[in-house]
């Protein structure tokens, strides 16, 4: 059975666009942080910066600021205010994920697309110009107040649409910030993305896809 849902959101950094901040972080931190201890440094800093969008929204920057700095603090590394700097940064040169342009020009014309993210509204363009792909729109965690998974930047993207969740299709490569809010919403349909980055589950009704590729013929196009 295809899905046809009146509009399709994604998840923008690491399900559209490759998420670089453990390999930047490693960049960063090689000559800081000894090699068999660095993927315990990035585990660290990976669970901080969920950690830090849990609670109050705040902006992106403090997100990895204060993520960063709490990972160098549990593991006895210097910190430089550099650091955090150079992260955020380097955001807007990350570039998409292989054949996802392809696969989203050729959604574009038939289903709405619509992106929400955990960025700012300064931050979210570059990574868009590199999809190139047209969106009917895009939404930030900024503009909602809150971070995914809090279910407040959903619902604020629903308010926008003025669209039920029972109508939309949501696409991620993350269970923890996106497709466990979705299943608890209600969504039409939820199409999980697994590009290896974090545990998977069958258990929130989502379609696994092992490549972007296979989207569309969910949607019957």
């Amino acid at each position: 059975m295809a899905f046809k849902p009146k509009f399709i959101s994604f998840d923008c950094y690491g399900t559209l666009i490759n998420f670089e901040m453990g390999p930047a972080a490693n960049r960063l931190f090689k000559d800081r942080v000894p090699a068999d201890r660095m993927p315990a440094f990035l585990d660290s800093f990976r669970a901080y910066r969920l950690d830090e969008v849990l609670g109050e929204w705040k902006p992106f920057f403090d997100v990895v600021e204060n993520s960063i700095q709490r990972a160098c603090k549990a593991h006895g590394i210097d910190y430089r205010p550099s650091d955090a700097i150079a992260l955020y940064d380097a955001i807007p040169t990350w570039q998409p994920h292989p054949n996802v342009v392809e696969v989203l020009e050729a959604i574009a014309p038939h289903i709405p697309l619509v992106i929400l993210s955990n960025s700012m509204v300064d931050l979210i363009p570059a990574s868009v110009a590199h999809l190139k792909a047209k969106f009917h729109a895009v939404y930030t965690a900024e503009e909602a107040r809150a971070y995914k998974p809090r279910m407040q930047t959903f619902e604020y993207m629903f308010d926008q649409l003025g669209c039920a969740p029972q109508q939309m299709m949501h696409v991620s490569s993350s269970f923890r910030y996106d497709l466990m809010t979705a299943s608890d919403l209600g969504f039409m349909a939820k199409a999980f993305i697994d590009r290896g980055h974090e545990p998977t589950s069958g258990n929130y009704g989502v379609s696994r896809l092992t490549d972007v590729r296979q989207l569309p013929g969910l949607l019957g196009l």
